[in-house]
């Protein structure tokens, strides 16, 4: 497993407020041996703090990946997705939906608001970590993703 063309630590945010499952998405990438950098978002608003580099993001990375929860306090995922995908700045960021929702509502708002694609979280501990390593594989090594994000 490698970072594909990137040639550099991959930088991911992770929009998530349950503790447990971003202590999960932590083990994954390390058990998935990728080199990255992972900053982590409790809820939709820091999200948008750290992607546009407000307050103490100032000095923020900006991500290669987002992996986004749809459920969270002060601003949804949804709300988020739809800031991200309507900024010129940022909509070419690819974001993983990655959720408990497996309703077909959720799934095709989901879309409907440009998401990559949408990755419903498995309750097993195993399993959680196997998708996680397998966003890693694909996201870093089989798809060509640009060297640089921005304008």
């Amino acid at each position: 497993m490698g970072n594909g063309e990137l040639g550099r630590p991959v930088n991911i945010l992770l929009v998530e407020d349950n503790l447990g499952d971003v202590r999960l998405t932590q083990e994954a990438l390390k058990e998935g041996k990728v080199l990255n950098n992972l900053s982590v978002a409790r809820d939709g608003e820091e999200a948008m703090e750290f992607l546009g580099r407000k307050g103490k993001y100032v000095n923020a990375i900006r991500p290669d990946l987002i992996l986004l929860d749809l459920n969270m306090p002060k601003k949804d995922g949804r709300a988020v997705l739809a800031d991200i995908k309507g900024d010129e700045e940022l909509r070419n960021i690819p974001v993983v939906v990655l959720t408990t929702l497996a309703a077909e509502q959720d799934i095709l708002k989901a879309y409907n608001l440009h998401a990559n694609c949408y990755i419903t979280k498995p309750v097993d501990l195993g399993q959680f970590i196997e998708v996680v390593k397998n966003i890693n594989d694909f996201w870093f090594t089989v798809v060509k993703l640009p060297t640089k994000l921005s304008k």
